[in-house]
């Protein structure tokens, strides 16, 4: 007899998973029944479900697969949910598979282990939708339902739950797995792509802005930003598209007043899968931020076409290949003069942009590119705190998918760590980089197991000012009285290394490449703590 929970493994593997996060318990053992015999899926296993959620997010991100997590009844859903909202407010595809108490004790309230009133309800919060199984016929559909999300429209969390007594159920009666076919993302009209053309190419100072929603070829997207000689502004989540050094190359923050003025003096401004969302485009929230010009937004998300900006052109699509159609087009529609306004434009809101940033922060920025320099194709991995806040102003990474962080969307701490493992298991032929604060990191402190179990060789940056410095400078410039900001902190070295991890202090700033070779050179994961005041202005 096939089990559900065995059927389950065959239904994965058969959507090409390859990595499961979890922590078994007694209420999902049985999804366990078979998952040691998979030739193809590999457990992790975190200390805590909110780590295995983050872990799932950082490889979603890198490898482009959802990240699949297995999550007992109860306290595992809730212990998640953060996790669930970080990749719910970034458009990170998560399968999140989790228990139920059995169907005949559901709805009842009487105090059974790990029950809630209504999981469903709680998890549709942060999903895109929540399933209950209530018959085994229910969790092919459930599945396809689940990847039809992930791949065809705007990726985002789905959690599926399976009673405990379902989870043995015979399962011989349901079809074999087959292997998935791919399904066609949907592409814009060509009615949408020839007025978007028309409008491009008609365009005197047209300015590109690209999201996370835009996953292409980094090739077409120069190719057409140089045709139709448009700066190409990067949000946090995209940045790396365009390599830091093209000449119409902005990998800068549009809260700040020299991306503001650009898109003012701009007559069109082409959106690529960005939601346009505050925390990038009004981060300080004083409202200015305003789109002048045409603005054609082009979205996999039809309902996000009409939120923060009223679009002159909304094209539905998927960013890639709606930008793959325009170029195809645009080699067929009149042929542009050349020109160097747009690097002209670029040059003068790069140098801008950084003098508007304060000493701190242009030395914050600097240490990043350290890090890069020395490692290069790095990936660094941010939690909230005071270096990753200044790259999300200015920073940009040698290649695409090399800086990601908890510090915009839903903005949650704890992030850098568990999510740095997801990454390096997505690309472990790329250096990965944790830079964390000393607040973030005990958050999921307890991941440096898992890094350990996983061998994989991150390094990880704990920037150390002893508490919440952001806040605590936010309470002194608003004249509140700091409370509740400064905190005990370990020496973290020393904790890393009961663990078995390579650790040490960075004694001077300019030790950090040294350091970080010793820390590649240790060939396992590594931390090195770094005291705040070595960046510090005299």
């Amino acid at each position: 007899m096939i089990t559900l929970g065995e059927y389950l493994i065959k239904l994965l593997e058969s959507y090409d998973v390859e990595r499961v996060f979890g922590i078994p318990g007694v209420h999902t053992v049985e999804l366990y029944r078979g998952l040691a015999d998979s030739n193809k899926i590999i457990h992790h296993t975190p200390r805590h479900e909110q780590g295995a959620g983050f872990m799932a997010d950082g490889y979603a991100r890198l490898s482009g697969k959802p990240g699949v997590c297995f999550i007992i009844t109860g306290p595992g859903l809730t212990n998640i949910a953060t996790a669930m909202a970080q990749a719910y407010a970034d458009s990170i595809p998560m399968l999140v598979i989790s228990g139920v108490n059995r169907l005949k004790d559901q709805g009842h309230c009487n105090g059974h282990l790990h029950e809630l009133p209504n999981q469903t309800a709680f998890a549709e919060q942060v999903s895109a939708f929540s399933y209950s199984v209530t018959d085994p016929s229910d969790l092919p559909q459930a599945m396809a339902r689940a990847f039809s999300v992930f791949n065809t429209s705007r990726p985002r969390p789905v959690h599926i739950e399976i009673p405990i007594d379902l989870m043995s159920a015979p399962a011989d009666h349901l079809p074999l797995p087959k292997v998935q076919p791919s399904i066609n993302r949907p592409q814009a009209s060509s009615a949408a792509i020839t007025q978007a053309i028309d409008l491009c190419t008609n365009a005197t100072n047209p300015l590109i802005i690209i999201g996370g929603g835009f996953n292409g070829d980094t090739s077409d997207l120069c190719t057409f930003a140089e045709i139709i000689d448009s700066p190409v502004v990067m949000t946090v989540n995209a940045r790396g598209q365009l390599p830091s050094d093209h000449p119409l190359a902005i990998p800068v923050s549009p809260s700040l007043g020299a991306v503001r003025d650009l898109i003012q003096q701009s007559d069109l401004v082409l959106t690529l899968g960005t939601e346009l969302g505050p925390t990038d485009f009004d981060m300080y929230y004083d409202g200015n931020f305003r789109v002048p010009g045409t603005l054609i937004r082009v979205d996999i998300d039809p309902t996000q076409l009409h939120r923060n900006a009223q679009a002159d052109l909304a094209i539905v699509g998927d960013a890639r290949l709606t930008l793959q159609a325009l170029l195809s087009s645009l080699s067929r529609a009149k042929t542009l003069p050349p020109s160097t306004k747009g690097s002209q434009r670029t040059a003068r809101t790069n140098d801008k942009a950084r003098s508007e940033l304060t000493p701190e922060m242009n030395t914050q920025i600097d240490f990043l590119r350290q890090i890069n320099d020395t490692l290069p194709g790095a990936i660094i991995v941010g939690d909230s705190t005071q270096a990753v806040y200044a790259g999300n102003l200015y920073y940009s990474p040698d290649q695409p998918k090399g800086w990601m962080n908890s510090a915009t969307g839903f903005g949650t701490l704890g992030y850098g760590l568990p999510a740095a493992i997801g990454a390096k298991l997505a690309s472990p032929e790329r250096p990965v980089v944790c830079l964390t604060g000393d607040g973030g990191i005990q958050f999921t402190l307890g991941e440096l197991g898992a890094a350990m179990d996983a061998m994989t060789p991150i390094i990880i940056l704990v920037w150390n000012n002893d508490g919440y410095r952001e806040i605590k400078s936010y309470m002194e410039d608003n004249k509140i009285k700091p409370e509740g900001v400064d905190l005990t902190t370990p020496d973290f070295p020393t904790i890393a290394q009961a663990y078995g991890l390579h650790a040490e202090h960075l004694k001077t700033a300019d030790d950090l490449p040294n350091a970080l070779g010793r820390a590649v050179s240790s060939g396992k994961p590594a931390l090195i703590q770094i005291e705040e005041q070595l960046y510090k202005l005299s």
